[in-house]
């Protein structure tokens, strides 16, 4: 069986959807480069679709998406790069004050169909200020979406998505992700943003995570089935829209819920599958806590870093700790 790579995953979609639609463009820092930027995602993409619909611009982050905006409303598909997610803040007045708001501002007469592509997360040497994930960033801005794949299918298909969507869709790559292969069989089915998918099936707790996390609860249920304890691996794939009935309908299963997220527990993303655990899912709970990071900035020593992140064994520690004796 053939296998899909994830930063080809990236680059089919973005090649198929060029080809699909003149209206899309790409643009970014060194994103038409032989290379194809600095994780070597676009290779090829402007040999193939021409420097005007491909091509690369100087180091501002302001500057390329408030571009991709006026590119937006004037009726192009841009998608963007901005390298590192722990930049986006440079971008924010564009993507928070006009992107994500000119749908409503206008009446609904306009529409911003723009993507924002940003390698994100921690694990890769990057240090303090270039492995951040900054989904909380945006989780609560009305009007953006944000997708956040987990394996190479679903990156090639979730990307596809976002670039078809008439909204502004952030769609995060986690850079230890990108080396990534999967076996896959065929054409990769599309994948709507706003739904989640399970991982695995299971019965005594359910893992909820996105991106590399997903990977790390795979493993960590692998690991738990062990001690006789069947975990559920909820994938949310996008975090706005959040699926809150694939939450509901696992919690409703395994009764517990554990969220595993790649970034502080204060202000994130995990706190909202908590809440929607406890407003529409009481009924149904006899645990659920998450996994974060410490409250301080990523290390750059290799163990510290390691330490910070909440792998596979905390995650399997976590949960043999909560069942205690429920587990078998």
């Amino acid at each position: 069986m053939p296998t899909l790579d994830f930063r080809t995953a990236i680059r089919d979609a973005l090649d198929e959807e060029l080809a699909r639609d003149e209206r899309v463009v790409l643009f970014g820092e060194d994103v038409a480069s032989v290379q194809g930027g600095v994780f070597a995602a676009t290779p090829g993409l402007q040999e193939r679709h021409g420097s005007e619909r491909v091509f690369d611009t100087p180091i501002s982050e302001l500057a390329i998406t408030g571009a991709a905006y006026g590119a937006a409303v004037n009726g192009l598909r841009p998608v963007i790069e901005i390298m590192f997610g722990d930049f986006l803040f440079l971008a924010m007045d564009s993507l928070v004050n006009q992107s994500a708001k000119f749908f409503y501002l206008s009446g609904g007469r306009g529409s911003v169909p723009l993507v924002v592509r940003s390698a994100v997360g921690a694990g890769g040497r990057f240090g303090a200020i270039h492995s951040q994930s900054p989904i909380g960033w945006f989780h609560n801005v009305p009007g953006i979406k944000v997708a956040a794949p987990s394996s190479p299918s679903e990156a090639k298909a979730l990307l596809k998505a976002a670039i078809r969507d008439d909204n502004p869709v952030l769609f995060l790559e986690h850079k230890r992700l990108y080396g990534v292969k999967e076996e896959v069989d065929g054409d990769v089915p599309d994948v709507p943003l706003g739904r989640a998918r399970v991982a695995r099936e299971g019965a005594d707790v359910t893992l909820v995570s996105v991106m590399k996390g997903v990977g790390d609860c795979l493993q960590a249920a692998e690991a738990l089935a062990a001690d006789g304890i069947s975990a559920e691996v909820l994938d949310l794939r996008t975090l706005r829209p959040m699926d809150t009935d694939a939450i509901l309908a696992s919690l409703a299963k395994t009764h517990r819920l554990a969220v595993v997220e790649e970034g502080p527990a204060n202000g994130g993303w995990g706190g909202e599958v908590l809440a929607v655990a406890a407003e529409h899912g009481l009924h149904d709970v006899d645990d659920v806590w998450r996994l974060a990071t410490p409250e301080h900035p990523i290390p750059y020593s290799p163990p510290l870093e390691d330490a910070f992140l909440p792998g596979v064994e905390a995650i399997v520690a976590s949960v043999r700790s909560r069942l205690g004796a429920a587990s078998h």
